[in-house]
């Protein structure tokens, strides 16, 4: 047991020299300006204590190394046994605040941890094969710089601080915000943490691999219902639920995340020890499926394409907190049923991903969705050259 724990101790011991003379990738300790004028004032006092053989310049140009020694020996174990994790709480949508959290643990017994900053990013990103390596040793100076602010658009970054003390065994927890600027998968990384304790004189940086890949739903938009024109009205018009005319009660069903309280039947929830809604009649009537094309034909300007994105996932909220939404479908797939908030979250991701298609979309889903919604179809065509409308049954139902 012994020779164990003496060999652990070797061990650490070597990777921690190992370590000062070759630091990991993305780690590096850099002087700052008081580092640098003691550095300097370290060679000067140690030429002139070997050119004039003087004892206390010794003693002085030993107390100078020592207290620069000294420091990086402290922001080393001010780094060592934190332990920090993500904490994102979904959904994050384009144009509104989204809040990244940071959780920190000190795994140390007796040293607590100080002044430590947190570097963050947050950059979209599409999944595939990795680019090719490419040189620009051929390419202008413009045609570089070009390719490095495309890289950086919709990039966010910023850091934070750790302003209290960090007890050992304590926990604490930071948060990060940023304005996501466009939809799709992002990918949000801890680059880097920081420290300038004890002294200030050298500025340590550990890089971190730590990072989360999360959706960013289209920004929503402000729509107007329409009536419907005609003499017959569809069975499926938007037409959003309201206390007491939801119709004549059908049934009774076990509660699903997503459902309004007020529908719970508390007397048949008691009688079966497990929750119990109401189903109502107008809530079957008025039910529809989303229907979406993506043709790169019809959606020929990209602001419109988006905006349409941004209308569908909207009106899918709205629909599916009104109990009116049963089934959801993009170009040629089958219908999935939304039944669960699950299920309006999964559609949503595919809408943040999603990109016009060269190809028509063809015809209708190649399954028709359960119930009504196989009549009450809502569809997205564009209006002019910036709205889109949405329609049922050939009936013009809302627009931006």
């Amino acid at each position: 047991m012994r020779s164990a724990n003496g060999s652990r101790r070797r061990l650490f011991w070597r990777r921690a020299l190992w370590s000062l003379v070759w630091p990991r990738r993305r780690d590096r300790i850099q002087a700052t300006v008081s580092g640098a004028v003691l550095i300097g004032l370290s060679l000067g006092i140690g030429t002139a204590a070997y050119n004039s053989a003087s004892n206390i310049l010794f003693i002085a140009l030993s107390l100078l190394l020592a207290c620069l020694l000294l420091s990086g020996v402290l922001s080393w174990l001010n780094l060592r046994r934190v332990r920090w994790a993500l904490d994102i709480q979904p959904p994050l949508r384009v144009g509104q605040d989204a809040e990244v959290g940071l959780l920190l643990h000190n795994g140390k017994r007796f040293l607590p941890t100080y002044a430590l900053w947190f570097e963050f990013a947050a950059a979209p990103f599409s999944k595939g094969e990795p680019a090719k390596p490419e040189t620009t040793l051929t390419a202008k100076g413009i045609d570089v710089w070009a390719a490095l602010k495309q890289a950086e658009a919709g990039t966010s970054s910023g850091s934070v601080h750790l302003r209290a003390r960090l007890d050992p065994g304590g926990e604490a927890r930071l948060d990060w915000g940023f304005v996501p600027s466009r939809r799709g998968l992002h990918k949000i990384e801890l680059r880097s943490v920081g420290s300038l304790y004890p002294f200030g004189f050298l500025r340590k940086v550990s890089g971190t691999e730590l990072c989360r890949e999360v959706h960013v739903w289209p920004a929503p938009v402000d729509y107007r219902r329409l009536a419907a024109s005609g003499s017959r009205r569809p069975s499926g018009d938007l037409q959003l639920a309201r206390t007491g005319n939801e119709g004549e009660m059908m049934a009774l069903r076990r509660y699903e995340a997503g459902d309004s309280h007020r529908l719970v039947h508390w007397k048949a929830s008691a009688r079966t020890r497990r929750l119990m809604v109401r189903q109502f009649s107008a809530q079957n009537s008025e039910a529809c499926s989303m229907w979406l094309r993506t043709d790169s034909v019809v959606w020929s300007r990209p602001e419109q394409f988006e905006l349409m994105l941004s209308f569908a996932a909207t009106l899918a909220l709205d629909l599916f907190h009104a109990g009116r939404l049963q089934a959801a479908a993009i170009d040629g797939s089958a219908p999935v049923p939304i039944r669960r908030v699950a299920d309006l979250e999964s559609f949503l991701d595919r809408l943040s991903e999603a990109s016009p298609s060269p190809a028509p979309g063809g015809g209708a889903p190649t399954q028709a969705s359960p119930g009504r919604a196989r009549q009450n179809m809502l569809t997205f065509e564009p209006e002019g050259a910036r709205g889109v409308a949405s329609f049922i049954n050939g009936y013009r139902t809302a627009a931006t």
